[in-house]
């Protein structure tokens, strides 16, 4: 039996963060600081993107599967599609 795929990983709630952060509006809703220049709602952006990026990946890397758990998904898959032809293959 192939193994049962689960996306319900307590870590998917973490990719709640970078879509609530940039709605807090009175997080750069003014000018100073500013960083090399720039006022905070530039510079405070870029950090969002960053912030996305680095959740993603932590997200990324503690819910992928391990690699038995991959080969046993390859042999399910395998196996479905020789069972699902009779066997024969085009």
């Amino acid at each position: 039996m192939a193994p049962r795929r689960s996306d319900r990983s307590p870590w998917n709630w973490l990719l709640v963060v970078p879509i609530v952060v940039p709605l807090l509006v009175p997080l750069y809703n003014k000018v100073e600081p500013t960083l090399f220049g720039w006022p905070t709602f530039y510079w405070l952006q870029l950090a969002f993107v960053v912030l996305g990026v680095l959740t993603t990946s932590i997200v990324y890397r503690m819910t992928r599967r391990s690699p038995g758990e991959q080969q046993a998904a390859r042999d399910a898959i395998a196996r479905d599609e020789s069972g699902r032809d009779g066997g024969r293959r085009p």
